[in-house]
């Protein structure tokens, strides 16, 4: 059996998350004995000076016996984050091409038009 088929044989089922220049694969897997695992992998694109990108990927594997408290845990700490900072992405200033929409010694004159924004909630549409 070729390692091709020995992959798409292990492979029970699977489902894929884009996010962005990261993309999160999610593998139910079999081992030699028929159990069950997870895998989790990490796919984040990379762009090289010339055009060219590359991959780097992070994998982790997930066994049954680890099931409860891993999603316990991830409970909790998703639900912390939410709790403390919210919903709202703030992460695009972190990336390399983010450009502030003001100078920092504008940002006096828009602070005054805070006051003039309207809060719209898409789900009232």
């Amino acid at each position: 059996m070729s390692e091709k088929e020995l992959l798409e044989k292990e492979e029970i089922f699977s489902k894929v998350l884009r996010a962005g220049r990261r993309t999160y694969f999610f593998d139910v897997r079999a081992t030699k004995a028929g159990d069950y695992y997870l895998t989790i992998t990490e796919s984040k694109k990379f762009t090289n000076d010339d055009g060219s990108f590359h991959y780097k990927k992070h994998k982790i594997y997930l066994y049954k016996e680890d099931f409860s408290a891993f999603t316990e845990i991830l409970d909790e700490m998703t639900g912390y984050i939410v709790d403390e900072k919210g919903e709202e992405v703030i992460s695009e200033r972190h990336q390399k091409d983010f450009k502030r929409e003001y100078s920092l010694d504008e940002s006096s004159d828009q602070d005054s038009n805070i006051e003039s924004f309207t809060d719209v909630n898409f789900e009232d549409i």
